[in-house]
């Protein structure tokens, strides 16, 4: 402190309002960036002052009132960091809110502190038996630290000083948080302390001889290198505040509560410089400027003030600009003429993105303007204490409020299609009245290809969306938006915006075929997503344009800990760009299928060869130039964009496709990390050596800046083929007429790869969400050699055909790319379907089970019996629910599905359909959901709570893989599923049966003119005399019943009679309500033949009589047995024949009017 240090300026914290004195500051603390002073205060209010003058920069509130005071200010490159006994609060400088953290455990807060040099973590701490590690960027809390102490005031110099409210000092490692050593202050209290250049000095409380509290007379010093105390600094007015200075490491300042302040070096406490400050009451704290120029002191008055040198005084030595608002213009008068031109008015000039042009993204719709005020309300106010009443005029419903925040049209959208069920009821008269995409949408959405603004995005790269009805999704016309033969992926899914990504992978040849051969290998590891990715793939292929649903994939993907922990999954990434999720995912994806390659071809280095950039990697270390080479591979490259010429307006200027890809390739970074050598955290220089590259290549766009955008605005700059040269540890890219003079010359190895597809970011207008969409040139996975490109896009389950120019133009306004594909040209058209011959078919053959039960009521197939093409196999599955669907409901009272009840499969019974053991199950297993099951649905599935629970279960329980894997192999060895209402289940296991391989009894017996259709214990009481599903549904009952049903049509069929037999099942359903009797809902029987005493009979009974019709014999009892058509005609052409136990009558009566008769 210089001889001309005084105070130079004094002003008041900020009051809680107008009419409110000034009051203390609760907290102070000088920026140490920017020359601003800062203020807290016990209402929670933040404030900030300006330069010497201390002039009001910004106040702010960061913490509720009822909440307590600013305990203790941080700065960050973000801002201020304030914390209060309830929440830790990030605002910028500025004013404006980073980040709020309020936790219910968060009770009394007194103190932070950073975790290291780095400053993205901090530790708050208090009177209370938990701390919080916060991560700064995240603005959120990522630890909760249990504690033994309560911590008062924290201070970081190589290690974090904290103080407890017992008197002591722990000294905590900033790595683990862990005490290193304990400092006893002799003191029942610490009221301040300061840490830096490994000293720390603390000032406490003393107890008096009467057992009162006092300021101590000492001042303590540590070295915290050696960890042991120093000789104390005597203050004999009582130390209240010390700061130590932050350029002379041996200099501090004390002061006393009347403001008595003391220079004085630790090493020598004889060397004393004394000052006073003018202060009327206490000092309340004491801060010094990081520049060692400024001091600032706060009392119980209110004030604070500064003091320094008038020379000399500034906050920090290298400060920042600080920002200040703009000053307002004078306004140019002009006036106002007939003879003056418009154009002499201007428009202002602007360097900086205007903000009609930000993405929707970034703003978001912030409450409602307030409801106008009825005229007829206004003019009947009459005055009353509180204000005025009217009378209601009701021009509305009870609790309907009208929108008043306008909405403007989103422009020119796809009309959503009917329910199929509303087609299946219209007249099929006039085709034209069904709409689908019309010529007339189709030209509509080509004029609006050309357009740059995202008023005018074409309508095909718009958000879709699927409507439910009461038959759920299943209901939705998802052809309506897709004539090709190529399959969409559904949006109703969670994480279903990986859909476009997993098109990409598809429809690369050489990732497909990886997938699909280790699909068909032994592997049953559960949450293999490469297994997972040739389940999709095989599904799409089959599907062959019919809509498709990535379900257990993304299931698999959202049970994997490290996708969570990299925020791929979208319940756990709210805030996070869906760019950024996609170029996460696709190196997260790849990464991962090399590692579950890897489980079944330990040895193999297939995948990497095919997916992976051979680099070796040179780490240097810059302070020691220690060197260490690494090999490993690369599956994802980001782009690094290359600096744009001084006249930008030339393309010319703007580095090629190329230049950007070898930059990226070889690019060298620097980061900070370990050196063996040095023994400490140093600054490492990475450079990679290319030694090879591969076949398949993954490029992440990384669109960070707009400079970077610019580069995809010029027409054609992403090239579709592209050649590299590797030689002596460097590559070499072409594209264009030097690709084409490389392959000429022929003196190189060049690999040349086309272009695959695109990812990109569709920003779709002010009212519409960001989603992504894939561009994919399909002729190259087309297993006929097509030499001209066939782009297609696939918007999630609209999948339309779109020219090259389309497909390859990109407009920084609405359309980025994200992840670019590309595969060497000679793997061109390379599908390989030589897995169908190679499947591991082992599971099949023995019982598979998690809980080690059997299952008593299945036979696992012998070799003897192995399942082929055209073999017959009876199938039915049992679900629970996951999720009740979700309902709104509209201010006319109308319901509208949100989102459909999601199933899950939970049991599954496969019996053979021919041979000796027909009808005996091979497949009996239960299922392991890891889900939460919101309804068993035990009336309709069978299933019991605890049954698929693994400790408790009677059952043989399987993961979900093994009974899928189980159907898939069945699907691919040929095989034809025999069942009633088999889309739903299949649809439901997320598996697609060509309509080739599927006999679904429903279609068998149906007419479609009648449009509905009957079930299966209907069916199977009319035409087999059975009554099932009596208690509770059961797998094996229900697909041995679908399997005799088709044994019964086959006679039919053989027979000739099938149409006729048909007729006259909907002729006797419609008199009993399409219900076997018995069953709620019912229909009483009222033939005309049925005399008085059945009817007295059925009444005297109480309930509808039950009348089947069914083999007898002589004695009146059943025949049972499968009855064949010529035993039928027989017994229906005989009179006076009984119906034995369930009826009265003759089969006569009730048969009337029957063909067959």
């Amino acid at each position: 402190m210089e001889a001309d240090w005084d105070e130079l300026h004094r002003t008041t914290v900020p009051p809680p309002n107008i009419h409110e004195p000034p009051t203390p500051a609760s907290a102070i603390a000088f920026d140490t960036q920017q020359e601003l002073l800062w203020i807290g205060n016990e209402y929670g209010r933040v404030s900030s002052f300006c330069g010497a003058e201390l002039a009001k920069y910004t106040s702010f509130r960061g913490h509720p009132v009822n909440e307590g005071p600013v305990k203790q200010l941080l700065f960050h490159e973000k801002g201020v960091i304030s914390v209060a006994p309830c929440s830790v609060h990030l605002a910028s400088r500025r004013g404006l809110t980073q980040w709020h953290i309020g936790d219910g455990t968060m009770k009394d807060l007194r103190c932070m502190s950073y975790l290291g040099k780095d400053n993205a973590m901090i530790i708050a701490a208090g009177c209370q038996d938990v701390m919080f590690k916060i991560d700064i960027e995240k603005g959120r809390v990522v630890e909760e630290i249990p504690t033994e102490h309560e911590y008062t005031m924290m201070k970081y110099s190589h290690y974090i000083c904290a103080a407890t409210s017992t008197g002591f000092v722990n000294i905590l490692d900033p790595d683990t948080l862990r005490i290193v050593k304990t400092l006893n202050t002799n003191n029942v209290g610490i009221c301040d302390m300061d840490a830096r250049n490994n000293y720390l000095v603390t000032c406490g409380w003393a107890t008096r001889p009467q057992g009162t509290p006092m300021l101590a007379s000492l001042a303590n010093v540590y070295d915290l290198r050696a960890m042991v105390q120093l000789p104390p600094i005597p203050f004999h007015a009582g130390a209240a505040h010390v700061q130590m200075h932050p350029r002379m490491s041996t200099t501090c300042i004390i002061a006393s509560q009347s403001g008595q302040l003391q220079v004085v070096d630790i090493m020598n406490s004889n060397t004393v410089n004394l000052r006073q400050a003018n202060i009327s009451t206490y000092m309340s704290g004491l801060v010094l400027a990081p520049s060692g120029e400024a001091l600032a002191l706060s009392d119980a008055d209110g004030f604070i003030h500064l003091w320094g040198s008038p020379t000399k005084l500034q906050f920090t030595e290298f400060s920042n600009a600080t920002e200040f608002a703009d000053s307002d213009m004078p306004v140019p008068v002009i006036d106002v003429d007939s003879d003056i031109p418009l154009s002499t008015s201007g428009m202002p000039y602007y360097r900086e993105q205007l903000l009609s042009a930000w993405s929707s993204n970034q703003f978001y719709e912030v409450g409602n303007p307030p409801l106008k005020i009825d005229p007829a309300i206004l003019s009947s106010l009459r005055p009353y204490e509180l204000g005025s009443l009217a009378p209601n005029p009701r021009k509305v419903r009870r609790n309907q409020a009208e929108k008043t925040r306008l909405v403007e049209p989103n422009g020119d959208t796809l009309a959503a299609p009917k329910f199929l069920s509303e087609k299946a009821r219209e007249a099929e008269n006039d085709q034209n009245n069904e709409r689908r995409i019309s010529d007339a949408v189709e030209a509509l959405a080509n004029a609006a290809f050309n357009a740059s603004t995202k008023a005018d995005v074409p309508i095909m790269y718009r958000n879709v969306e699927i409507k439910y009805s009461k038959f759920g999704v299943d209901d939705f016309d998802f052809e309506y938006y897709n004539k090709t033969k190529f399959s969409g992926l559904e949006t109703h899914i969670a994480n279903s915006y990986a859909n476009p990504l997993l098109q990409l992978f598809k429809f690369t040849p050489l990732i497909r075929n990886l997938a699909l051969h280790h699909t068909a290998s032994s592997c049953m590891v559960e949450n293999c997503l490469l297994c997972e990715m040739g389940f999709l793939f095989d599904m799409l292929d089959k599907a062959d344009g019919q809509s498709c649903q990535a379900t257990n994939f993304l299931k698999t993907l959202s049970s994997i800990p490290e996708a969570g922990r990299l925020g791929l999954l979208e319940e756990q990434s709210h805030n996070t760009l869906l760019t950024d999720m996609m170029q996460s995912a696709g190196r997260f994806l790849l990464g991962q299928i090399s590692m579950d390659f890897r489980r079944i071809a330990q040895n193999s280095v297939e995948f990497d060869q095919k997916i992976a950039i051979d680099t070796l990697a040179s780490i240097r270390c810059v302070h020691c130039h220690n060197e260490t080479i690494r090999g490993g591979g690369t599956y994802v490259n980001d782009l690094v964009y290359l600096p744009v010429g001084s006249n930008n307006r030339m393309r010319s200027h703007f580095p090629t496709f190329s230049q950007v890809l070898k930059a990226s390739i070889e690019r060298e970074t620097q980061i900070r990390g370990w050196c063996d050598k040095c023994r400490r955290y140093q600054q490492l220089a990475t450079r990679k050596t290319v030694r090879g590259v591969p076949q398949v290549l993954m490029l992440n766009a990384a669109l960070k800046t707009p400079e970077s955008q610019k580069f995809w605005a010029i027409p054609g700059w992403l090239p579709e083929r592209i050649g590299v040269i590797v030689e002596n540890g460097k590559i070499f890219c072409f594209e264009g007429e030097d690709l084409r003079l490389h392959l000429q010359r022929g003196m190189h190895v060049i690999t040349v790869y086309g272009l695959v597809g695109i990812v990109a970011d569709i920003n779709g207008g002010e009212h519409q969400k960001s989603h992504l969409v894939s561009l994919i040139n399909v002729a190259i996975s087309d297993r006929t050699p097509a030499q001209e490109p066939n782009w297609h896009l696939f918007n999630d389950f609209l999948v339309r055909k779109i020219s090259r120019e389309d497909a390859l133009r990109f407009s920084p306004s609405w359309k980025v790319p994200a992840v670019i594909s590309y595969q060497v040209v000679s793997e061109r058209h390379g599908v390989d379907d030589s897995w169908k011959q190679n499947l591991d078919t082992t599971l099949l053959y023995y019982e598979w089970s998690i809980n080690n039960m059997s299952s008593k009521k299945s036979r696992a197939l012998s070799p003897e019996e192995a399942p082929g093409a055209g073999s017959h196999v009876a199938i039915d599955t049992e679900f629970v629910a996951l999720q009740q669907e979700e309902i709104e409901i509209k201010a006319d009272g109308d319901r509208e599905i949100v989102r459909p009840t999601r199933l899950g499969l939970a049991r599954v019974s496969v019996l053979r359909g021919s041979g000796v053991d027909e009808g005996i199950p091979f497949i009996n297993d239960y299922i392991t959901i890891s889900e939460p099951i919101v309804d068993y649905l035990t009336k309709w599935s069978g299933v019991q709570e605890g049954d698929l629970n693994p400790h408790i279960s009677q059952h043989n329980l399987v993961p979900l893989k093994v009974a899928y894997k189980k159907l898939w192999l069945l699907l691919n060895l040929g095989c034809i599923f025999i069942g009633h209402g088999l889309p739903k289940d299949f649809r439901t296991i997320n598996i697609h049966v060509p309509k080739s391989q599927v006999l679904d009894t429903v279609d068998l017996f149906y007419i479609r003119a009648r449009q509905r259709k009957l079930s299966l214990r209907f069916l199977a009481w009319y035409l087999l005399k059975e009554d099932i599903q009596q208690d509770n549904h059961d797998s094996i009952e229900d697909a041995r019943t679908a399997l005799r049903l088709w044994r019964k049509y086959e006679e039919f069929r053989d027979a000739g009679l099938v149409e006729t037999m048909v007729e006259e099942v909907y002729r006797e359903g419609k008199k009993w309500g399409y219900k076997p009797p018995g069953e709620g809902g019912a229909a009483m029987l009222t033939a005309p033949a049925m005399n008085r005493r059945q009817q007295e009979a059925r009444s005297t009974d109480g309930g509808s009589l039950g009348l089947v019709l069914v083999g007898v014999n002589e004695n009146g009892t059943s025949t049972g047995g499968r009855e064949t058509p010529e035993i039928l005609q027989e017994r229906i052409s005989g009179a006076g024949t009984p119906v034995g136990k369930r009826g009265m009558g003759r089969v006569s009566d009730f048969i009337e009017g029957s063909p067959l008769r």
